[in-house]
């Protein structure tokens, strides 16, 4: 058995894993089931927290009382640190890219709420983002401070531990209902979700194939991004695993006109699942998600899901990401 490094309770865990019962959207004989990690917590709902379990803990044994991490203008990771620092006492600086708002809204709003540093960086200064975060980090030791950076999504050989840690949930979950899903989906943005439910489907010795559809970047990027988080992770806890045996399938088509930008059958994808089963979606990670599942299931033997009869889908959360974007919604 695989041993954990340490970790904080943060998270409600373990969150729930049920069956769709109302959504029509799916193809007969097929069962959904949405693993709830939406609600992980109120204000830090999503997977984001399983993640910072981790890193702030190792922040924590490196003595830091100050974390430095980065994301979107509506970022869902930058509101649950913000938010779990001011829990845990800690100073938090964002680095969001792209312009401030005249007015804040959804994590954003969030954010301000919980007494976060808000440095913003333009979509040109963006590659920039790491080195801004080591001057700033230089700056709060001349303060009498030390600060931890935590990159995008916490998605790195550290956060990976939290969906490794969810795979071994997810076990639980399939053995406490007497079922054995073909596949697991996720959306995936910066690759820490999508990397931990690989490596920990393989630990765990779960039978499901992990499916991922990128809201960002490309299918080429993940492969990269993921090989090395699990390198890393490997090298860092000194770990004995086979890397060539996990398969990293990013299904791609969904993206849109870009991250954090939705084509109407999104929005109208989410509207639908509110209506049928009140679960609720965001336009940025699991509503694109849900509906290029749902489009591949529709596709039968030619999509992405051949042969499936029970499908997993991670909820990740992005509730608040909703309300920045309301114009998408139409109403009767």
């Amino acid at each position: 058995m695989i041993e954990f490094p340490p970790r904080l309770d943060l998270a409600n865990l373990p969150t729930p894993l049920t069956e769709l019962c109302n959504f029509t959207g799916a193809p007969a004989g097929v069962s959904i089931w949405i693993k709830h990690d939406e609600l992980t917590g109120m204000e830090v709902s999503g997977n984001k927290i399983r993640k910072l379990e981790f890193s702030i803990a190792h922040a924590n044994s490196q003595g830091c009382d100050t974390l430095i991490t980065c994301g979107g203008v509506q970022s869902n990771h930058c509101r649950a640190t913000a938010i779990i620092g001011a829990r845990l006492g800690l100073k938090v600086h964002l680095i969001l890219r792209g312009e401030r708002p005249a007015a804040p809204d959804g994590n954003l709003l969030m954010g301000y709420l919980s007494g976060a540093t808000i440095s913003y960086l333009s979509t040109s200064e963006w590659g920039s983002h790491e080195e801004k975060a080591g001057e700033l980090a230089a700056q709060y030791l001349k303060k009498g401070s030390k600060a931890f950076f935590i990159p995008v999504g916490a998605s790195d050989e550290i956060g990976l531990w939290g969906y490794i840690a969810a795979a071994a949930e997810l076990k639980q979950d399939f053995e406490d209902l007497s079922i054995n899903p073909e596949y697991i989906v996720c959306a995936t943005g910066s690759g820490g979700t999508q990397g931990g439910l690989l490596v920990g489907a393989k630990l765990f010795d779960l039978d499901a194939k992990c499916v991922a559809f990128n809201v960002s970047d490309s299918a080429a990027y993940f492969e990269r991004k993921i090989t090395d988080d699990v390198t890393l992770w490997k090298q860092r806890y000194g770990l004995d695993f086979d890397l060539s045996g996990i398969d990293i399938r990013t299904a791609e088509g969904y993206l849109g006109p870009g991250y954090g930008k939705a084509d109407p059958c999104v929005f109208d994808t989410i509207a639908e699942l509110a209506q049928a089963d009140g679960v609720f979606l965001d336009p940025v990670y699991t509503g694109k998600a849900f509906h290029g599942m749902v489009s591949e299931l529709n596709k039968g033997e030619d999509g992405q899901f051949p042969g499936v009869k029970n499908i997993v889908f991670v909820h990740t959360g992005g509730l608040f990401g909703v309300f920045p974007q309301r114009d998408g919604f139409t109403f009767d």
